[in-house]
């Protein structure tokens, strides 16, 4: 039985369902100092895992169905297990927190104000694995969460929780914060591996793998922040605890983005398994007078749903058997004013541009999907521009060199699946139903001088 299953049949109310564990003392002052996260058991998970033996420490978070917070789901501790042991090479670990997804904001606000639990985190993956030197690669653009980590890791340095002999245990780590130049292709972990190297990021043929050759050819685990950020919890609090929550394959809490037409957008961390409709309960809903059209369960990259999977359980299985993504947990709301043809048209804009161009199938074929859709939005398309539109995304999907190509072409087959009538009606009307000139939709969405006060997409 699913979690959302569970509190279905038990009739638990919404507002009790949050898990607050990497977002406990958030909006406590200075939250983000050494001294604050010591008051909550900061750095209690690194004792007990030091104490531990690194082969155990891997099987105990292996055992806790700890899975990659970044997108695909990948267990964490297996992960680490993959990374050879005796070969005389260094090894890295090095954190993804490269968030540009859009609609994704859940690594940047828990590096802002508990930037410790990462580094926390950070060490016990590197005892495990056996590394003396971690890398956290950051987007460049967000400086205030730069220089804040900044302050978090000296200050790590001078408790003794990074350095030499670390906390005694004869572990010897260097950290090294860099910060990237604000490209979406390092995302990709082999693309970021490039980046932190020094050369243009383009994701890797694979094989091999990071965990055999990834940073400088050596042995490297590349893990997002939410995933590492959560490991001190499960060794200070046991790996039971962590399995109580969420569903059987998807165990533990994690952090869900609500945004976009919802009357209280933000970070609801919750346990996996709770439901779109448990989480708009918890945020007031769709905004006043409007329903909820479609929305992303993990970002625009992965296909969008409608108001019929409300219940759809929000873990990796679930979320999968109604045919999308968890991925990121960026859960983007769009009512019935947006245009569903504009939408996917400026998510397809922003793929065409953080196209590397490594590889034909996404460097072409993003270029042409812009160019139908920008037809069809125009009222310029024609009938015969939804099937090329879609054979052209069939032609990037499973066929480029990363995630890119797939996550440009879900947007596409999802709402051509579920609003096909609303491109027809851009081509047979000429022009877009949702134009504010045109569109009745809009009469209630007036603001004080009549004029249009909606800011969404079509703004």
């Amino acid at each position: 039985m699913t979690l959302a299953a569970e509190i279905d049949h038990n009739g638990t109310s919404p507002e009790k369902l949050l898990a607050p564990v990497l977002s406990a003392f958030w909006d406590q002052p200075e939250s983000w100092t050494l001294e604050t996260y010591r008051r909550h058991e900061g750095y209690e998970g690194l004792r007990k895992a030091l104490a531990m033996d690194p082969d155990d420490l891997i099987a105990y978070v292996k055992d806790s169905g700890l899975r990659g917070r970044g997108g695909a789901g990948f267990p964490t501790g297996m992960k680490w297990q993959f990374i050879p042991q005796g070969d005389g090479k260094p090894h890295y670990l090095v954190v993804n927190a490269d968030e540009s997804e859009p609609g994704t904001c859940k690594d940047i606000p828990l590096l802002f104000a508990n930037p410790h639990s990462l580094i926390e985190g950070i060490v016990i993956a590197c005892y495990a694995i056996r590394s003396s030197h971690a890398f956290i690669y950051l987007r460049g653009e967000v400086v205030p969460v730069l220089r804040r980590l900044h302050e978090a890791v000296r200050e790590a340095y001078e408790a003794g929780y990074l350095g030499t002999n670390v906390l005694g245990s004869g572990l010897d780590l260097e950290l090294t914060v860099h910060a990237g130049a604000g490209a979406y292709i390092c995302g990709e972990e082999t693309a970021l591996l490039d980046s932190l190297e020094g050369r243009r990021g383009q994701p890797r043929l694979r094989p091999p793998f990071p965990a055999v050759a990834g940073l400088y050819a050596c042995p490297t685990v590349v893990n997002n922040v939410e995933s590492i950020a959560s490991v001190p919890a499960i060794l200070n609090r046991g790996k039971d605890w962590f399995k109580s929550m969420g569903s059987e394959k998807s165990p533990g809490f994690t952090l869900y983005s609500l945004s976009g037409h919802v009357t209280s957008p933000g970070q609801y961390e919750a346990p996996l398994g709770i439901t779109m409709r448990q989480l708009l309960d918890m945020g007031g809903g769709i905004r006043a007078g409007h329903r909820l059209k479609f929305w992303t369960p993990g970002g625009s990259s992965t296909p969008m749903l409608t108001e019929e999977h409300l219940d759809v359980p929000l873990d990796y299985e679930g979320v999968g058997a109604a045919g999308s993504m968890l991925g990121t947990k960026a859960l983007q709301c769009f009512d019935e004013t947006t245009c569903v043809v504009r939408a996917v048209t400026r998510w397809t804009e922003f793929y065409a541009h953080e196209s590397c161009g490594k590889c034909t199938p996404c460097r072409e074929g993003t270029y042409w999907l812009v160019q139908l859709l920008r037809d069809i939005e125009a009222g310029k398309g024609e009938t015969a521009d939804l099937d090329k539109l879609n054979d052209i995304a069939d032609n990037i999907n499973g066929k480029s060199f990363c995630a890119l190509g797939d996550g440009a072409a879900a947007p596409i087959f999802s709402s051509l699946k579920y609003f096909r009538e609303e491109y027809e009606q851009h081509i047979t009307g000429k022009g877009c139903p949702f134009d504010p000139a045109r569109s009745t939709a809009w009469a209630d969405d007036k603001d004080a001088n009549g004029k249009n006060a909606h800011r969404g997409v079509n703004a």
